[in-house]
């Protein structure tokens, strides 16, 4: 199987950045597409980004798209969300996943394997 760690949250304020990382071992990772999800507190997991195997191939959710970035190094075996212009209700726990096909999509149900998540909080 694949083993998914993040990293890179924390608390920052509204405006701020955070980089987001996902380590994955166990499996080849080069053919993989990836995902970030989220879950805000009372919330429902919701859909962030997603890059496809080769890293040419990327989605994001209207909530964040033009502020956040998804980017892999295959020869690292990381993922990475870089996350700009940060906002209050962008709070919430950020998991990284992989889909064990090529190609992204956003459906959680579709993704194989998940990180722990790690804490991203926004002040005000």
């Amino acid at each position: 199987q694949v083993q998914l760690v993040e990293s890179g949250g924390g608390l920052v304020q509204a405006g701020g950045s955070l980089r987001l990382s996902c380590a994955a071992s166990g499996r080849p990772f080069s053919s993989y597409a990836m995902g970030w999800f989220r879950q805000g507190p009372g919330k429902e997991r919701e859909f962030v980004a997603a890059v496809n195997w080769s890293g040419g191939v990327t989605d994001y959710a209207d909530s964040v798209k033009g502020r956040f970035t998804i980017s892999r190094d295959n020869a690292k075996n990381t993922a990475y969300l870089q996350m700009n212009s940060l906002k209050p209700e962008d709070t919430a726990i950020y998991y990284c996943a992989v889909r064990t096909a090529y190609d992204t999509i956003r459906f959680a149900l579709g993704y194989d394997y998940w990180g722990q998540g790690t804490q991203v909080t926004v002040s005000s």
